[in-house]
């Protein structure tokens, strides 16, 4: 290692407290891992806590977003050595290829069929990344010509994991203003064929794809939370402890999105196609997960909870049982965190991220839960 590992955990802590979007945040942190642990190639992804489904990607070296439905069906569709929601689960959450596999990965489908022959990659090293109990994304790191992960090279990683983990949590929330208006509020409805190719759309899917960062319908390239959904969906109609087919994500005009899927009844052994739904994120939806953002304590998110209900300090405390004093320490200590100086301004942040702007300029709410023929602000 080049740098010491103290020095690298310092410097990604300080850039998960920066206040960067977590895109920015991923590629500076990917960066400045590689000063101690140097690697081919690396994919960070984003994770919705409550389904731990991948939502979106940023990448590394030759790792590209070519492959990214192959990635999703070795991810979600094959039953390989492991995957990220294992990963999370193993002591330390981290893995190595090699170690997991003694030495021989072609016991790996996905290193068999995928990683070696279209990068060549002779070892991935995987870490979950958690952070007050709960997951908020992975990291895949790559070697290649013949190198492995060390043991001491997993350690490392995983004690940067919670880092990584707090500067994704805390960028889901940076920038929350300035949307951008991406067409129709209705929801974007796909068929996704046996063969991952769009049998059908609805008219709004196009420009909900393009926000997420996919390209035109006739192009392979659908987004990153689309691929994984749709190998999620196959995986759980066999399998009903496998991950659920739902996320909620950010898109790049700033958006809150539920994205989910189903799968439809296939003959035989065909592959089933899927339907997959892309809508506007209702406030019940978005809230908890923004709250959850700021890395509150169970107790101060309980505190936030009743304050966003217009609950007053003498029956927050009463419901909490606790003292009136104790509440008001709790709320000193959210408003620290959020970084605000009163209830009021509390209620706009968690609200401002996408309800507040839109219900000061008067708009009306459309069936869907959100804001339906109003201005959004550029």
């Amino acid at each position: 290692m080049t740098v010491s590992a103290e020095r690298v955990r310092t410097q990604i802590d300080g850039l998960a407290t920066a206040g960067l979007d977590w895109p920015t945040f991923g590629a500076a942190a990917i960066e400045t891992l590689r000063t101690a642990l140097p690697f081919s190639a690396a994919c960070l992804a984003t994770v919705d806590p409550a389904t731990e489904l991948v939502t979106a990607t940023v990448k590394w070296g030759d790792v590209d977003d070519d492959h990214d439905l192959e990635w999703a069906y070795y991810e979600y569709e094959v039953d390989d050595v492991y995957d990220f929601r294992r990963v999370c689960r193993k002591p330390g959450g981290v893995a190595a290829l090699g170690a997991e596999t003694q030495g021989d990965p072609a016991r790996s489908r996905r290193w068999a069929e995928m990683f070696r022959p279209i990068w060549d990659y002779s070892d991935e090293l995987r870490a979950g990344l958690s952070a007050d109990g709960a997951t908020w994304g992975g990291i895949a790191l790559f070697h290649q010509g013949g190198r492995t992960f060390t043991l001491a090279e997993q350690e490392f990683v995983s004690s940067v994991a919670a880092g990584f983990a707090r500067g994704l949590r805390a960028g889901l929330v940076a920038g929350a203003v300035g949307l951008t208006d991406v067409g129709d509020d209705a929801p974007a409805v796909l068929v996704m064929g046996a063969d991952d190719e769009v049998v059908q759309a609805n008219p709004g899917a196009e420009a909900r794809i393009a926000d997420l960062g996919g390209g035109p319908l006739g192009d392979a390239r659908l987004p990153q939370v689309v691929c994984a959904l749709i190998g999620a969906a196959r995986r759980r109609a066999s399998d009903p402890t496998a991950a659920v087919p739902r996320a909620r994500l950010r898109s790049r005009s700033g958006r809150w999105v539920v994205a989910h899927a189903s799968p439809l009844v296939g003959r035989g052994d065909r592959r089933s196609d899927v339907v997959v739904t892309l809508e506007d994120a209702r406030p019940p939806e978005v809230i908890p997960l923004v709250v959850a953002s700021y890395g509150l304590t169970d107790r101060e998110r309980e505190v936030v909870g009743l304050v966003l209900a217009g609950v007053d300090t003498a029956d927050v405390a009463r419901r909490l049982h606790l003292s009136a004093y104790t509440v008001q320490d709790h709320l000193k200590k959210i408003f620290n965190k959020v970084g605000v100086r009163s209830r009021r301004e509390l209620i706009a942040r968690v609200y401002s991220d996408h309800y507040a702007p839109r219900l000061v300029e008067g708009g009306a709410l459309a069936p869907s839960g959100w804001f339906a023929g109003c201005a959004t602000r550029t």
